[in-house]
């Protein structure tokens, strides 16, 4: 197959051609921009769809599961987001014989699979189905494989015309001790990774964290830095980002200040070496394509909305990465739209390696940044279905939302107390009001604090429960 050229890593000029012809054609067209041809009637997916005999849902099953963290980012997921252990797998049955899998996190997808979705889905005919976004991510995945199987394709060629062999992976941890966070740089770069996504935050020394990993890493050896608006302004934000420019291996900064400031977002993308990415969304593409808001997009979601921005981007000369989070049965599906779209040339986010085990038979393997589209029919993977009973739970009646406290302190003694309350982003939503706590200072670190069972404890954290980060004496 003739493979296109993954463009390299280099910021992408602003003024490009491509760019500069679609501002002409003016803006309206965006609102009526059509998907890619392989949506159209001689598209595999279209053929297949003829063939009900074969296409029925006859039966769907689903089994939670509950994956453990490797050591590093358990640390760092048991602080704040504990519940991305549990995950559920979808299996398709069709009329033909075939089956078919997905997967989805329970507490962290755009889209969960219901006991409605599926009863929908019996009987009906999959390839109808499969781009029904509604359905939930791991009902949607499976339709994929399973009609991918029936029709012997690998999923990517439902989706569109192959364009890469291979895909640009990236490997991710949440926000972590500048001693983790190195580590977990080595281990991806010893396990053929050369991108690695991360949290940039107030509560940790981000000047440390910077230059150490820096150091460590090789200058082909990329840091992405997602600061979820926390540096909150253009006039905050620059002076930090600069400082940051500095080091090669900083390559790209993700949603430095609240999105929706677009007039800010395109200051900062103008002022900065490394690139600038948002969240496809905020603000409105027309107005991030005419403004030079940033640099390139975060990219996710269902398959129909996924292909639709995606065509968006390139349509617009915007690069971006794909987003999809989960196993490795999930990371396997990102791989075939890494196939098919042109503008995902940007290291993809998946997080399967926090597991310490993937669910995949043969994990996914990464060479010089880069893992191979699957070629075999559905998603080309097998499930390891010894790991999903070992790991098999009960379906939880509600998010896992255990009793914690993280612990903040700074070198001149000031202490932070800041418990969960209920919501899933309790540390991040405070750091992104202004005067909630302290912006980003040297020195700083953080924990998760032992409920020692003391009253001390215990008031702290029914204090902090009730109004938010404290701080505290002693």
């Amino acid at each position: 197959m003739n493979m296109l050229n993954n463009l390299s890593k280099l910021k992408t000029p602003r003024t490009g051609i491509k760019r500069r012809r679609f501002l002409q054609g003016g803006f309206a067209a965006l609102a009526g921009l059509s998907l890619p041809e392989v949506f159209d009637q001689t598209s595999y997916a279209a053929r297949l769809g003829k063939q009900p005999s074969k296409l029925k849902i006859v039966d769907i099953q689903r089994q939670t599961v509950r994956l453990p963290f490797r050591a590093a980012p358990q640390r760092a997921m048991d602080r704040e987001i504990p519940h991305w252990r549990w995950a559920e797998l979808v299996k398709v049955t069709l009329s033909g014989g075939v089956e078919g899998v997905g997967e989805g996190l329970l507490y962290y997808s755009w889209g969960v699979t219901s006991d409605e979705n599926v009863k929908y889905a019996i009987g009906r005919n999959a390839a109808e189905l499969m781009w029904n976004d509604d359905l939930g991510a791991a009902l949607q995945m499976a339709l994929f494989d399973a009609v991918g199987k029936a029709g012997d394709v690998p999923a990517h060629r439902l989706l569109g015309n192959q364009l890469y062999d291979t895909t640009p992976l990236s490997w991710w941890n949440i926000d972590m001790p500048t001693k983790d966070m190195l580590s977990e740089c080595q281990a991806a770069k010893r396990l053929g990774y050369k991108a690695y996504k991360t949290k940039g935050r107030p509560w940790y020394d981000l000047w440390d964290q910077t230059a150490t990993c820096a150091a460590a890493m090789p200058e082909d050896f990329k840091i992405d830095m997602d600061f979820n608006e926390t540096l909150l302004t253009a006039q905050q934000a620059i002076p930090i980002l600069k400082w940051m420019d500095q080091f090669p291996q900083i390559d790209i900064y993700e949603s430095p200040i609240p999105q929706a400031d677009a007039l800010g977002n395109a200051e900062i993308t103008k002022a900065v070496r490394a690139g600038v990415s948002l969240h496809y969304g905020t603000p409105p593409a027309k107005d991030v394509i005419k403004l030079d808001v940033c640099d390139g997009f975060v990219i996710g979601g269902g398959a129909t909305r996924l292909m639709t921005q995606a065509h968006v981007a390139e349509t617009a000369d915007m690069r971006f990465w794909l987003q999809l989070v989960g196993t490795g049965v999930t990371a396997a599906f990102s791989l075939h739209f890494g196939a098919v779209c042109k503008a995902a040339t940007w290291p993809a986010v998946n997080c399967h390696q926090l597991y310490v085990h993937d669910l995949l038979k043969q994990p996914i393997k990464v060479k010089n940044g880069y893992a191979d589209v699957p070629d075999k029919p559905g998603l080309g993977i097998e499930i390891d279905w010894g790991a999903v009973v070992k790991y098999s739970v009960e379906k939880p009646t509600a998010r896992p939302d255990p009793r914690r406290m993280i612990e903040t302190t700074w070198p001149d003694g000031r202490r932070m107390m800041t418990a969960n309350d209920g919501t899933v982003n309790f540390m991040l939503n405070p750091a992104r009001t202004p005067g909630n706590m302290p912006f980003f200072e040297k020195g700083v670190d953080s924990r998760l604090l032992p409920d020692d069972g003391s009253d001390q404890w215990d008031q702290w954290y029914k204090q902090s429960r009730k109004q938010g980060p404290t701080m505290v004496e002693g």
